[in-house]
């Protein structure tokens, strides 16, 4: 087994206006990981801040900052920094100073046996914004629904794992903020052995650069779990529905209910029914094919 000594990490940091924290946030990584004793590298992707994030970041030593000329968005950014990287494990941190430093050492003891290391944040913590809450802790039971298992943090920005994994599925990572819970249901869909461990959240200072209409981003993400990684577990629930409204008003019409037979309606449910059966049969060959 590989010692801990010789773990190499390249640690990517995306950074859009964080002047009032990048700085502190780049010592105690730095700090950290020395106490580690672990090779490392750190690179911090400026998303074209439009304030003083930069300017901090070039009076930093001992880290590679590389700056967007023009606004990307989040996953942009770590795949940026990925792209530059040099070692075979990444672990991307925000620069909000939200996430624990202190985990990093729990997440680096379960490599190399774990490909994806997801440091798991409490849903009920008071740091998470209560209008984000109720929707992060759908998409997490809806994802898990598709994944076969529970699911704590499907975002979390604190995580470790193999740079392998997102250059094998490099197209499918998108450049905004979905890009943890592709990468979170691309390893537990495709066999990558992952696990969740529970990490401390803390409250944002400044302000968060996600915008009301990122509820968009978040129904668009929910449509494209469904579709790409398990099409008839959604399908299929939405098929028999159907089929069981066109049941239902048979019975009611038999037993005098209904005082009229809706055929017309009935085999309209019924051939949607099939339909969708056949539309989610078909979209998981094309993706078991891809």
């Amino acid at each position: 087994m590989e010692s801990y000594q010789k773990k190499s990490l390249s640690v990517v940091v995306p950074v859009y206006n964080e002047e009032k924290t990048v700085g502190q946030v780049m010592a105690s990584l730095k700090s950290e990981l020395s106490k580690l004793d672990v090779q490392y590298e750190i690179i911090a992707v400026n998303d074209c801040s439009q304030d003083q994030s930069l300017v901090v970041l070039e009076k930093i030593d001992g880290i590679k900052a590389i700056s967007h000329p023009h606004n990307k968005g989040y996953g942009a950014s770590l795949k940026t920094g990925i792209k530059a990287s040099q070692y075979e494990w990444i672990l991307i941190i925000d620069a909000d100073g939200t996430y624990p430093i202190d985990s990093i050492a729990k997440l680096l003891e379960k490599i190399p046996q774990y490909d994806l290391v997801v440091g798991a944040r409490d849903n009920k913590s008071s740091a998470i914004p209560s209008s984000r809450r109720h929707a992060k802790g759908f998409l997490n039971k809806f994802a898990g629904y598709l994944a076969g298992r529970e699911i704590p943090d499907l975002n979390s920005g604190l995580r470790i794992f193999k740079k392998d994994i997102i250059l094998k599925y490099w197209e499918l990572f998108p450049n905004k903020f979905s890009f943890t819970s592709t990468l979170t249901m691309t390893c537990l869909t495709h066999q990558y052995e992952t696990i969740f461990l529970p990490i401390d959240y803390y409250k944002r200072q400044g302000k968060s650069s996600l915008k009301p209409f990122e509820f968009f981003v978040f129904l668009k993400l929910i449509i494209k779990l469904s579709l790409f990684f398990k099409p008839l577990k959604v399908f299929i629930p939405i098929s028999l529905f159907l089929l069981f409204i066109a049941i239902l008003l048979t019975i009611l019409f038999l037993v005098g209910v209904l005082g009229a037979f809706m055929n017309t309606t009935i085999m309209v449910l019924c051939a949607t029914a099939l339909q969708t059966f056949f539309f989610g049969l078909l979209a998981e060959i094309v993706i078991h094919n891809k």
